[in-house]
């Protein structure tokens, strides 16, 4: 198929647009210019910007709060402020500052007394030094570097921004050197100069600014109630960190009396953890030092000031006290850290809540806006060594105690990440495990997990399942003893393969609150059955795994979740009949009641390993007299649970066995039976009863194989050998 195409005539291209003149392109501004055109090169952002500050609200007071302000306009009014605070550096007899605030007339003035500027021609620029220093660009008293300031000043720009970004500007100072006043006013953002007014003075000094921001230049119609809180916030910054000013706001002083007093604006009404007022610590280090720390639930914070500037981005001078500050506090948490819980120094700081007072010499910063201050420590012309009774205060203001808590919860959150919230009905990647056939499932409530001392232990376990079934019985072997949470530090609990696989099996959940019937339904097993040799050993690995629940789930026992399968120590048998006893004190009663005892053969059972697998389907066909359930009875089961391994029972503990010691003796002396537990009438258990009657045996043991005998100096256990 053949197309056709239809000739057109070519359409002209379009001439571009004229192109910008190289002239229009590249331009040249005047200093003046190019700071109306790029403010925030100068005085920050004029754009209005939202973020949460400190203010001062007449209603509320001090607080902070979402603020709604324009940065430039902020820098220039402090600009004017910090002057006037550094005359007091200037001038040591200065005492007052008057801040007035008309937002009707968009009006602001800032006066100080104290030593005028000098109302004098100066030579080389042939202007008095008034009109030189607020009227022209790139001019300061601050250019010399080796003279060595405390003030605010440091590149020329400062009130002259505000005179800039100002549609009015009026200086007024008094000198008595010269016996002269001047005042002089400038207009339309310096760019125009009213006449200087110079007379004949005799009386007290002082400086007087009178600005009217050019609002518009912020994109502002109006000083707004935000602006002024923050200004009025910056009037209290300056009575509270210069020392001997009082400082008058809308006529009326601001009723502070040094930096102790504005912290305290910020403390007050804040409480602690547990609803108690927050401690605050203060030091006067020395001249040009002041600090007061207190704690933080919000991560690092800091008030800060060098030579009157808020350093509301903190800086080098903070850093060099907190790093003090953390050092030591570190070391104390180091020692209080049982958890083992690996604890960093940044971590510590964000407890810290710091206020910081300072004069440094020349100080810098990293902008015009001097938010953060980068002078570095060897340079400040001071120093702030903390005194050992002001660290000694901080450790005990609440600081310490808030990392503690932190550092536990830490370990608890690490800690949850070794179990799962949800119930399975398999479970994978734990080595030995004979799972009963039920658990995870929703019969799982009635299932018993069997903890084994050992393999040989397991395995008679094993033998007797197949009396009883696996349906609703599971095994698994515990290797040795287990590890004494209590003590334990949360590296040791992390990386304990057997606590993790105790965890996993039954579907524990560290902290969780097992009180109710409900809750129990979570775990994959209702209960566990503690059965191991019936010797002292046996005893304390009992002990130990109750401690475990009791530590980490004390509602469990209250469920009676824990019971203990008994095996007897010694079989004696004649003819068919067969008698157990299931300790020492309980046989050897029967052997003095039975006068033909000798004609008895008596097996000794040295732990569960030598008992047979027939031995075994005995024990298991008989549930009822060798399944001993542990009942909760009342808060002396907790006490004596703790007595027996907690760490700061160690005094309690020596009355324990000693009164065990004494009453044995005097039960020996009177020809008195021991006592025992596991008579043909126990049904039920006690954990006061075990501890008192059961575990008290193994730690009397133990002490009798740890001391070293008086005669020959070698322990018990070596002696025997």
């Amino acid at each position: 198929m053949q197309q056709t195409f239809e000739n057109k005539p070519v359409e002209k291209t379009k001439k571009d647009a004229k192109r910008m003149s190289v002239e229009r392109i590249y331009q040249k501004k005047t200093q003046l210019e190019h700071i109306l055109l790029r403010p925030d090169s100068y005085v920050g952002s004029v754009e209005p910007v939202t973020q949460q500050m400190w203010v001062y609200d007449k209603e509320d007071g001090l607080n902070c709060r979402d603020v709604m302000f324009v940065s430039g306009l902020y820098k220039i009014f402090d600009e004017i402020l910090v002057n006037a605070a550094d005359n007091k550096q200037r001038d040591k007899s200065m005492s007052i500052i008057k801040i007035n605030i008309d937002v009707e007339n968009n009006t602001i003035s800032v006066w100080n007394n104290g030593k005028g500027i000098p109302v004098v021609e100066h030579k080389v620029e042939k202007v008095y030094v008034p009109a030189l220093i607020f009227g022209q660009l790139l001019t300061s008293s601050n250019y010399d570097d080796d003279e060595k300031k405390v003030t605010g000043g440091r590149n020329g720009y400062g009130a002259k921004l505000c005179n800039i970004f100002s549609t009015k500007f009026t200086v007024e100072t008094s000198c008595k050197e010269s016996k002269k006043t001047f005042k002089q006013t400038w207009y339309d953002n310096m760019g125009r100069t009213g006449d200087s007014h110079i007379k004949p003075f005799d009386g007290e000094e002082y400086t007087c600014i009178t600005f009217m921001p050019d609002l518009a230049k912020f994109k502002m119609s109006t000083l707004d109630k935000d602006t002024v809180a923050l200004m009025t916030r910056r009037a209290y910054d300056i009575a509270g960190s210069s020392k001997g000013v009082r400082v008058f706001f809308n006529g009326k002083r601001l009723p502070l009396t040094g930096f102790r007093n504005y912290v305290d604006m910020y403390v007050k009404d804040r409480v602690d953890e547990l609803g108690a007022a927050l401690i605050v610590v203060h030091e006067i280090v020395n001249e040009r030092w002041e600090v007061c720390l207190t704690m933080s639930e919000k991560g690092f914070q800091q008030v800060s000031f060098v030579n009157s500037i808020a350093t509301t981005k903190g800086g080098r001078h903070v850093d060099y006290v907190a790093d003090q500050l953390v050092s030591k506090l570190i070391e104390v948490v180091k020692k209080k850290n049982k958890a083992g819980v690996a604890i960093k120094p940044f971590q510590v700081k964000n407890h810290l809540c710091l206020f910081v007072n300072c004069l440094v010499e020349n100080p810098t910063f990293d902008s015009q806006t001097k938010e953060n201050m980068t002078l570095q420590q060897k340079n400040f012309g001071s120093t702030c060594p903390l005194s050992d009774k002001f660290i000694k205060q901080a450790t005990s203001c609440g600081i310490v105690e808030s990392i503690m808590n932190w550092v536990k919860f830490k370990a608890q959150t690490q800690l949850n990440k070794k179990c799962s919230s949800v119930k399975h009905s398999k479970i994978k990647g734990v080595p030995k495990l004979d799972d009963a056939n039920n658990a995870g499932g929703k019969d799982s409530i009635g299932c018993t997990l069997i903890l084994t001392e050992g393999d040989s232990a397991k395995t008679l376990a094993v033998s007797g399942l197949g009396v009883i079934g696996r349906d609703n019985y599971g095994v698994f072997p515990l290797r040795g003893k287990m590890l004494n949470v209590r003590e334990a530090t949360l590296k040791q609990i992390m990386e304990n393969a057997e606590i993790n696989s105790i965890i996993k099996i039954i579907g524990l959940q560290y902290k969780k609150n097992y009180s109710s019937p409900e809750s129990l339904k979570s775990l994959r097993y209702g209960k566990i059955m503690i059965m191991t040799d019936q010797d002292q050993d046996g005893s304390h690995i009992k002990g130990l795994l109750i401690n475990f629940i009791h530590h980490n789930w004390p509602s469990l026992l209250r469920h009676n979740f824990l019971e203990e399968f008994i095996t007897p120590i010694i079989k004696a048998s004649h003819k068919k009949t067969q008698l157990y006893f299931y300790s020492i004190p309980e046989y050897l009663a029967w052997k003095e009641s039975q006068p033909n005892h000798k004609s008895w053969r008596t097996k000794y059972y040295k732990g569960l390993g030598t008992s047979t697998s027939q031995e075994a389907k005995e024990y298991f066909s008989d549930m009822q007299r060798h399944r001993i359930p542990f009942k909760y009875s009342g808060t002396e089961d907790d006490e004596a649970i703790t007595l027996a391994f907690s760490k700061k029972k160690v005094d309690e503990r020596k009355v324990w066995l000693t009164n065990f010691m004494v009453n044995r003796r005097q039960r020996r002396a009177h020809n008195l039976p021991e006592e025992y537990l596991y008579s043909q009438s126990t049904k039920s258990l006690s954990y006061n009863d075990f501890v008192n009657k059961e575990l008290v045996l193994f730690s009397n043991s133990d002490n009798e194989r740890s001391i070293p005998c008086l005669v020959d100096g070698m322990l018990n256990e070596r002696t025997r050998l």
